[in-house]
């Protein structure tokens, strides 16, 4: 017998005609974000009609996952997105030369059935798969991996994570526009089904770095067809129009709604692929998203509500994730503008903040302070510990800079995307520069979008910010710095520090070298702080316990492939 509705027949034809005119009709005044939480809302009402079927429910029984996404994706166009969103849905739709093992991140064939490696650690041949197909059958080269190479290092791609891809030979110079033809660079095709990479220097973290989106293929096939190689958000990304290569392929998008990819059925292990769909959901409201959680709307959360752990720890622990992410939660200076391109005011604002409280009383115990960009104990690598809670001496330095006790200090702002624990971490920070410091810093919130593109714009004086590694290598971190560094946005140029980044560290003469040159680097970086590390970063999420094989790992990265429901009962 299905269970009757919750509310009155009227109710829920009103709450449809809500969300019927939501999703039909353009409300130029309301902004995105609101309009997203009116749908959810609706979305949420109207699961309490009809059978009361929760979506968990009918998704262990269909093979469909519901989770939780955070926010609305930039693009799916894997050259241009540089969000963790659009990351998870990437994993989802693409995969790489190289894959990795969903627990240990150790390398793994992907679209490469195998591979080959010098003696000098320095030229790769790999051999790519006979049955290796793009979603809409067609076959996957060698050229499409040369051509998407091109094409995401170009200098007119505007990828800001182009910089990944300087560690193949002449990569750089292409990428900055000094060298004009790529069939110089260190990519060949042997033959169609061979490629052979060709590297600056030996990288320990190459084949890593092949299971990021930067290095992803794209159907040169598709691209095309709606525009030119270097054009961005153009139509091959939207449903009807994309193509992958991965696990799943898009079947819907719902702007600020959904989005919904289904089994790839040409992709090469199509057999492992238990799930049959996953929907996203871009709640940026962790409130709400715990809210679904509870009421089964969603098998996994994004993150969790600080307030709501106390009470999943002790009632529900087997539902509430906290795990070792490798990640930095950080503010960064607009060093182009005054009062922070002075080095004394920063570093005043940075010895202002007491990392403990933060991560004991603000985020109960979930997070460690962090007094460096790079986290510690990464490939036997520990940071030099230049910044702590130091009062005094902030005191001392933002009078040596001009303002003592904080007379005259100009009005700046903190910016910060859309967030109940971003924003509970810039009041407590804001309240600690008014009490150590006795400067008045405001507030300012934006949706992701916006966000992303103040930042980018260097539209700021001070942002919140965070990095999660790509891969595990202290480099990782320190090439944050680099001027050509698209997620710098900080506007901290020094050829020094490049010099250090982009040569010195990876001609090292030995890994103990290696560690020694990023110790100096790193000691640079964090001697003229234009980041300031408050936390690192450990996951923490709600998951539904029929999930299976959604495996937690350093890097945070959803192999969707191995992911399997449990119907009830079972």
């Amino acid at each position: 017998m299905s269970k009757s509705c919750s509310l009155s027949s009227s109710a829920c034809s009103v709450f449809a005609f809500i969300q019927h005119r939501y999703m039909t009709m353009h409300f130029s005044f309301l902004s995105w974000h609101a309009k997203g939480v009116l749908i959810l809302c609706a979305t949420l009402l109207l699961s309490s009609c009809g059978s009361g079927e929760s979506r968990v429910e009918s998704g262990n029984r269909d093979g469909v996952l519901h989770i939780g996404n955070f926010a609305e994706p930039q693009t799916l166009d894997p050259h241009i997105h540089t969000g963790v969103p659009e990351n998870h849905i990437s994993m989802a739709l693409f995969e790489g030369l190289v894959s990795a093992h969903p627990k240990t991140l150790q390398p793994i064939p992907g679209m490469a059935e195998r591979w080959e490696v010098s003696e000098d650690g320095k030229t790769y041949r790999f051999y790519i798969r006979k049955n290796a197909k793009w979603s809409d059958g067609v076959s996957i080269t060698a050229e499409d991996y040369r051509w998407s190479w091109e094409r995401a290092s170009s200098p007119m791609m505007g990828n800001q994570y182009a910089y990944m891809l300087y560690i193949i030979k002449n990569v750089e110079a292409w990428g900055n526009g000094t060298l004009k033809d790529f069939d110089q660079v260190g990519v060949r095709v042997i033959d169609e089904h061979t490629l052979e990479v060709e590297l600056e220097n030996p990288a320990p973290y190459f084949l890593n770095l092949l299971n990021h989106h930067s290095f992803y293929a794209v159907p040169r096939h598709v691209v095309l067809a709606h525009g030119k190689m270097t054009d961005q958000y153009t139509q091959w990304v939207r449903p009807g129009n994309i193509v992958s290569n991965g696990p799943f392929m898009l079947k819907d998008w719902k702007i600020y709604h959904q989005l919904t990819v289904e089994k790839n059925p040409n992709y090469w292990d199509a057999d492992t692929v238990k799930l049959n769909e996953i929907t996203f959901y871009p709640v940026e409201n962790y409130s709400t998203e715990e809210r679904m959680f509870r009421a089964g709307q969603i098998h996994k959360t994004e993150d969790i509500p600080l307030d709501k752990i106390p009470y999943y720890r002790a009632n529900e622990p087997e539902k509430f994730r906290n795990n070792p992410y490798l990640g930095t939660y950080y503010y960064q200076f607009n060093v182009t503008r005054p009062p922070f391109n002075d080095v004394r005011v920063r570093r005043a604002f940075a010895l202002a903040i007491d990392r403990k409280t933060i991560a004991k009383d603000i985020m109960y115990g979930v997070v460690d302070p962090s007094y460096s960009i790079t986290p510690p104990g990464l490939s036997g690598y520990n940071p030099p510990k230049l910044v702590s809670f130091d009062p005094k001496e902030a005191k001392r330095l933002l009078a040596e800079a001009g303002y003592p006790e904080g007379k005259g200090f100009p009005e700046v702002d903190l910016l910060y995307n859309t967030n109940e624990s971003h924003r509970k971490i810039a009041v407590a920070v804001q309240q600690m520069w008014k009490n150590i410091l006795n400067v008045s810093v405001g507030l300012t919130n934006q949706e992701w979008k916006v966000y992303i593109d103040s930042r980018n714009r260097l539209d700021y004086d001070i942002a919140r910010a965070g990095w999660i590694g790509d891969y595990v290598d202290p480099m990782n971190f320190l090439d944050l710095g680099l001027s050509s560094n698209g997620n710098n946005r900080s506007g901290y140029n020094v050829p020094e520090y490049d010099q250090m980044i982009l040569k010195t560290i990876p001609e090292a003469s030995s890994p103990e070298q290696r560690l020694e040159e990023f110790y100096k680097a790193e000691t640079r970086f964090m001697t003229d702080l234009p980041f300031v590390p408050i936390y690192n970063y450990k996951t923490k999420y709600l998951v539904h316990p029929s999930v299976k094989g959604l495996h937690p790992n350093y890097l945070d990265y959803y192999y969707f492939k191995y992911v399997s429901l449990e119907k009830e009962g079972n």
